[in-house]
C-alpha cells in the first residue's frame, strides 16, 4: 500500500469503527450497557455519563444492573433514564437500579434492521467520500506534475480495492447487527 492511499484507508477505518459504535448503542433485546452511553446523570453540577458514576453490568440476558458509587444519585440516574430515549423505566430497591429489557416485538425488530441498513448506509456514503476526495488528489497531483498517469491510475485502482474492502466490512457489521436483532 502506497503513503498516498494510507491517509485515506485510515479515514475509512474510522468510518468502520463510528458506525460499530453506533450499532453497539441499537437496542436489541438483550441487555447491553453501551445502550446507557449517550445517557448522562448531574454529577455536583457537571454532566457525567452514567458509567463514570455507577457500576454498570449484565445480570441476565435480560437485565441491566446499575449499582450506583454514590447512593445520593440514585434518584438523579432514575432520572435521567427516564428522561432519555431509551424506553425503560428502571426499578429501584435503594442500593441497585434493574433495567429490564422487554423482548422486541416482530415489528420492532423490522425497524431496527431498517435503521442498522440506514446507519450502514451513512457509513458507505462517508467511505464513498473519502473515495472521491482521494480521487481528487490523485488527480490534482497529476496536473502539478507530482506523478505520472500510469502512477495516478494504479493509485485509483488501489482505492478502489481500499473502497471495496471497506464496503464489504461494513456490510458484514450491519448483517451481524441485523441477524443478532431478528434471534427471538
Amino acid at each position: 500500500m502506497s503513503a498516498e492511499t494510507k491517509v485515506f484507508q485510515d479515514k475509512m477505518s474510522h468510518s468502520i469503527e463510528h458506525l460499530s459504535k453506533e450499532l453497539s448503542s441499537v437496542r436489541a433485546g438483550r441487555a447491553n450497557p453501551a445502550v446507557l452511553d449517550k445517557v448522562t446523570v448531574d454529577y455536583y453540577g457537571a454532566p457525567t455519563p452514567i458509567n463514570q458514576v455507577a457500576a454498570v453490568s449484565v445480570a441476565e440476558a435480560r437485565v441491566l444492573t446499575i449499582s450506583p458509587w454514590d447512593a445520593t444519585l440514585m434518584k438523579a440516574i432514575e432520572k435521567a433514564i427516564l428522561s432519555s430515549d431509551i424506553g425503560i423505566t428502571p426499578t429501584n430497591d435503594g442500593r441497585v437500579m434493574r433495567l429490564v429489557f422487554p423482548a422486541p416485538t416482530e415489528e420492532r425488530r423490522k425497524q431496527l434492521v431498517k435503521e442498522v441498513l440506514h446507519m450502514g448506509e451513512e457509513a458507505k456514503i462517508a467511505v464513498r467520500n473519502v473515495r472521491r476526495d482521494a480521487m481528487d488528489k490523485f488527480k490534482s497531483m497529476k496536473k502539478a506534475g507530482e506523478i505520472t498517469e500510469d502512477d495516478q491510475k494504479g493509485l485509483e485502482e488501489e482505492m478502489q480495492k481500499i473502497t471495496d474492502k471497506a464496503t464489504k466490512e461494513i456490510d458484514a457489521v450491519c448483517a451481524a447487527k441485523e441477524k443478532e436483532i431478528m434471534e427471538i
